[in-house]
């Protein structure tokens, strides 16, 4: 059985860093020249410089809010339209292709909508599935949704990429999903592990055995130890995978179980919260993806999704980055006594006063009486009445300083921290 789904995973670091690099500066060109939302994102950016993650820095990223807002903007504006211009009144200008050439169209929570083009495996699950033990010739029983959003379809045209047959099972109507897995008997199937789960003591409570079932590809929610190893005592071998509609499959669990690896067609950064500005490996930040997709060229797009780089590489023979998993979420945006408090108004605090390292502010206090207080982490004395005087200018809120020992603040990415009790 191959092990590897191609060369690429298995390639030197540094030989994958210099071929992303390499194929950047036309993708951003192309995508400049045809998807007018992203022109407008690169605006004084020369895309033939853009030959390093530090030149890549300097683009501001674009945070799945935004691409909500400029959507509904260009509806609003363009009430009508046929051909091309589909590609800025639905996708706001940052598809490059429109009706006819998009074989789908998907609408996610907002709505945001997202094309899918002919291009075969175009959400580029079908790495994740191999490395899930599923091959050519296997049935793959599919319980994502078919309907509005992509995840359906993700997983239907990655298994079919690997040369896979494919029973649309879609969600709910457990009994119905019972009895086609024991007529069919799939080897693998998608969806979410606690559907699978539910499936599973259905078919207990309804005396059916489901020998076939050995493989799953999970996502769209945590897949813990305890849930892998229920599922290992079922006999089923599960990994995750996590990815998005806007960019499809962004990493993967391998047999290694140590963090899921990075798709080779991605360039992943991890930011501070709330700011363009990568973090160091290992530290806790927002998942930013660079994708090479000529269909929808998404850049610098913050999945507002919290995550970390792993250090080293997989003991499964992938060379690629790992992410440690989903962390949690990066908008921790709060209200303090009737008024927003966001991640990027502390950044800017730090921004003006670089001698402070990590910092998080910790809001606290009863209902009315809310209290924020700013910890920060430096190695040098600080002014922190004019630290208070930033945070105040930024927010217009009133906070304590606390300077605390270097790494006594947790990496887990937060900025913000709403401790308050409501009881």
């Amino acid at each position: 059985m191959q092990a590897y789904f191609d060369a690429r995973e298995t390639m030197a670091a540094e030989e994958r860093e210099h071929a992303l690099f390499q194929r950047l500066p036309g993708v951003l060109t192309q995508a400049r020249a045809r998807a007018p939302a992203i022109a407008r994102q690169l605006r004084g950016v020369d895309p033939a410089q853009v030959t390093s993650r530090a030149l890549l820095s300097q683009v501001p990223v674009l945070r799945k809010s935004e691409l909500l807002q400029v959507q509904h903007a260009a509806r609003i504006a363009r009430a009508v339209g046929t051909g091309d211009a589909e590609r800025v009144r639905v996708f706001g200008g940052f598809s490059t292709i429109g009706w006819g050439a998009a074989r789908r169209v998907f609408a996610s929570p907002g709505p945001i909508y997202e094309p899918e083009s002919t291009r075969p495996d175009y959400w580029g699950f079908a790495r994740a599935l191999h490395a899930a033990g599923v091959r050519a010739g296997d049935l793959v029983h599919n319980c994502f949704s078919y309907h509005f959003t992509p995840a359906g379809s993700m997983m239907e045209t990655a298994a079919h990429a690997l040369g896979c047959t494919v029973f649309p099972g879609g969600v709910g109507q457990t009994e119905q999903q019972v009895r086609a897995m024991a007529d069919l008997a799939p080897q693998a199937y998608t969806g979410t592990p606690s559907f699978l789960r539910i499936i599973f003591e259905k078919a207990d409570d309804m005396g059916v055995a489901l020998p076939s079932m050995r493989r799953a590809l999970f996502s769209g929610e945590a897949y813990p130890p305890s849930l892998q190893a229920w599922f290992e005592a079922h006999g089923v071998l599960g990994y995750q995978a996590y990815g998005s509609a806007d960019l499809g499959m962004v990493a993967y669990e391998t047999d290694a179980r140590d963090g899921l690896v990075i798709n080779e067609d991605l360039i992943v950064e991890i930011v501070r919260p709330g700011t363009s500005q990568p973090v160091p490996e290992g530290e806790v930040g927002e998942v930013v993806v660079t994708t090479f997709n000529p269909d929808y060229p998404l850049v610098r797009f913050g999945t507002g999704d919290l995550s970390a780089l792993m250090p080293g590489v997989s003991a499964c023979g992938r060379t690629n980055g790992r992410l440690r998993g989903w962390l949690g979420r990066a908008d921790q945006t709060t209200k303090v006594r009737g008024m927003f408090v966001h991640p990027e108004q502390i950044a800017r605090v730090l921004d003006c006063h670089p001698q402070i390292g990590r910092a998080r502010l910790v809001v606290s206090g009863e209902m009315g009486h809310d209290v924020m207080t700013l910890k920060v982490e430096s190695g040098v004395q600080l002014d922190v009445i004019r630290v208070a005087e930033t945070v105040r200018d930024q927010t217009k809120l009133r906070a304590v300083v606390d300077v605390v020992p270097l790494g006594s603040l947790p990496n887990d990415g937060k900025v913000i921290e709403d401790v308050r009790r409501y009881d």
